[in-house]
């Protein structure tokens, strides 16, 4: 007789789901690849993002120190790895601040510059325009003369005779090459 099969009755296993074998990555991009793909598996689950690392800053100055070290010979062995100690976060925090300082200075001088080249963007758009409204001007002016010409033209029919006998000897004078090619 065969022996029934036994149910794994053990805590934390599921016997409707398939087990997935463990894979290990050896590479990084192993690494993320199953990242990638267990964050894929249930795409309506909000994928974790990690809050951005907070800037070091170092401890403030105390406002009153205790037991302030002397310049003199009789000092202990020990004394010399504690003041060490503090003149190093002394150093840090003073870097700190010099690099935070710096830090705001290029900020003042990057946003200056951006103020500088959008008064010069406008002084361009500004210069632009006005030649733009120039020119709509000029063509509306020759516009209104076109238009009182051909008004004076129909008052006086003997002006348009002298127009057209002009107008025949431009295209006489146009037919007349002003050079010959190939010769000198």
């Amino acid at each position: 007789m065969a022996a029934p099969k036994e149910k794994d009755s053990r805590p934390g296993k599921s016997s409707g789901k398939e087990s997935q074998p463990l894979i290990i990555a050896k590479t990084a991009a192993e690494e993320q690849k199953l990242k990638l793909e267990r964050l894929m598996r249930n795409p309506d689950k909000p994928a974790p993002v990690p809050d951005r690392p907070k800037e070091w800053q170092p401890r403030a100055p105390p406002e009153f120190v205790r037991d302030v070290m002397g310049s003199s010979a009789g000092a202990g062995s020990g004394e010399f790895h504690v003041y060490r100690h503090l003149r190093r976060r002394e150093y840090q925090r003073q870097e700190f601040l010099e690099r935070l300082s710096e830090k705001q200075r290029l900020d003042i001088e990057y946003l200056e510059k951006l103020k500088e080249n959008k008064e010069k963007a406008n002084e361009q758009t500004a210069k632009r325009r006005k030649k733009r409204e120039k020119l709509k001007q000029k063509k509306l002016m020759a516009k209104k003369a076109k238009q009182e010409e051909k008004a004076d033209d129909s008052t006086s029919e003997s002006s348009s005779e002298q127009e057209g006998e002009q107008e025949r000897e431009a295209e006489d004078d146009a037919e007349v090459p002003s050079f010959v090619m190939g010769h000198r």
